[in-house]
């Protein structure tokens, strides 16, 4: 492979590809459960970098991984072992190419963070409302890639929602230009659909138009104390009821994730002097005054007779409410190695959901840690698993705690993958769990844009003998 790695050290100039030791810190994945090997790691600075590299791997036979901020939690972004694969990182590709104010849209490069895309956006006195965790780490390419969603989908959608237009290179190394920023736009088949969720095995998405939101001026913030996730839904349908489409995130959260905070983080001040079994991050937002918001959502909750809430008085409160929330996979990770589960069913189905995996898991497993919180709002929940040993030696026991949860999951209409992804994690489940003709289709669509699966094989499903 000199040749190979001779030419595009050329085309790439200086710093565009690194090899050796160098690469280290691209081959491990966030959880550090995958380590891959690679040929090299390719950084180019512009679409036209992009595409001549791809041209390059497709006359060497090469594939192709693309990496963004490795936040990949199905290990997507990960080579594999065989140490001939080329990693492309888009992390020198970080503009903010245009926003349009007028128009309500912001054209960035897919390296960009979604929180450079929120700061360009705020400069302007817009909002991009995209939102999780990692927020400072993940890139716009990866957040596509796995139609990422966040604690804001309930009033915005996720990824695929918020995107407008694409720019993508495709297997050859042509490029296809959907930067367009329309709302509506009937001229055929609506492409950028095929790349969004297909984390890199179709095409690299190199550039993308998302939408942008007016800022909302008044928010108000509450931790609603639940009897049980049925009365959660009640809430919410409550709340939508009395206050309207203001109400932007509806965040459940168990007693056990409390317990692991005050054990993991004791650093966070904690709201309760004794955890709720349950209760709800809720926050509404609107134009206009924070005091008046506050006052809709107090008589509001009173009015529902949820009247065990603690409300932010201020805007620091409402932040202390959400680093919270936002710890509890820091929490998990202190705790240990788990079994991860980032699924949805349908909203009414979130009650059953919770109580039937419980007891059917207790009952195979009965020292099993279950931490259960997420996105009620959009029937998104992240239900993880502990059990007595703290490191990679569970993953023994996932096929089996996998089966439990994704049969259940099947049973309710629900999927397995939420907003994560599939990448290799999931990819062999998803064939037991996604009807034969979808999987049929998917197969299809891979073999006429990627005929000879360069693009990030292996992952979301199965390259066909």
């Amino acid at each position: 492979m000199n040749e190979f790695l001779s030419s595009l050290t050329t085309l790439l100039g200086d710093g565009g590809v690194l090899v050796g030791r160098d690469i280290d810190g691209y081959l491990l994945d966030q959880r550090r459960r995958w380590q891959g090997a690679a040929l090299a790691v390719a950084r180019p600075r512009t679409t036209g970098d992009v595409a001549a590299a791809v041209r390059l791997c497709a006359e060497h036979g090469v594939s192709i991984v693309p990496q963004g901020g490795n936040t990949s939690l199905c290990g997507a972004a990960t080579p594999d072992t065989t140490g001939r694969q080329l990693v492309i990182s888009f992390e020198r590709m970080n503009h903010i190419v245009e926003v349009d104010a007028a128009n309500d849209t912001v054209t960035v490069e897919a390296g960009a963070t979604i929180a450079e895309v929120q700061a360009a956006a705020r400069a302007a006195n817009r909002l991009f409302p995209a939102e999780w965790a990692a927020s400072a780490s993940a890139r716009v390419g990866g957040a596509l890639g796995t139609n990422a969603g966040g604690v804001n989908v309930l009033h915005y959608g996720n990824m695929r929602e918020l995107t407008l237009g694409l720019e993508v290179v495709l297997a050859d190394g042509s490029v296809w230009n959907g930067l367009r920023g329309l709302r509506k736009d009937n001229t055929g088949y609506d492409l950028k659909h095929l790349f969004i969720g297909a984390e890199g095995t179709l095409g690299l998405i190199t550039r993308a138009v998302l939408r942008l939101y007016p800022v909302l001026s008044a928010r108000a913030t509450a931790l609603v104390t639940v009897t049980d996730p049925a009365a959660s839904v009640a809430l919410l349908r409550g709340l939508q009821a009395a206050i309207g489409d203001r109400v932007t995130s509806f965040e459940l959260i168990s007693r056990r994730c409390w317990e692991l905070l005050a054990e993991h983080c004791p650093e966070l001040p904690h709201p309760h002097a004794q955890p709720p079994q349950w209760c709800v991050l809720v926050e509404v937002s609107d134009a206009g005054d924070s005091d008046a918001l506050l006052e809709r959502l107090a008589e509001a909750l009173m009015a529902l007779d949820f009247d065990d809430a603690l409300v932010a008085q201020s805007e620091q409160d409402a932040q202390a409410f959400w680093a919270l929330r936002e710890s509890i996979p820091e929490a998990q990770r202190r705790r240990g190695v788990s079994i991860k589960h980032d699924v949805a069913v349908p909203i009414s189905a979130i009650p059953a959901f919770l109580t039937e995996a419980e007891a059917a898991l207790k009952a195979e497993f009965p020292t099993a840690d279950i931490v259960a919180f997420g996105h009620v709002g959009d029937g998104n929940l992240h239900y993880n698993v502990f059990l007595d040993d703290k490191t990679n030696a569970v993953y023994a026991d996932e096929p089996a705690i996998n089966h439990v949860i994704y049969r259940l999951v099947a049973s309710l209409h629900g999927t397995l993958s939420a907003e994560h992804g599939i990448g290799v994690l999931k990819r062999d489940e998803l064939a037991h769990y996604r009807d034969p003709l979808e999987l049929t289709l998917m197969h299809a669509v891979k073999r006429a844009l990627d005929p000879r699966n360069l693009m990030n094989p292996g992952k979301v499903i199965q390259a066909e003998d």
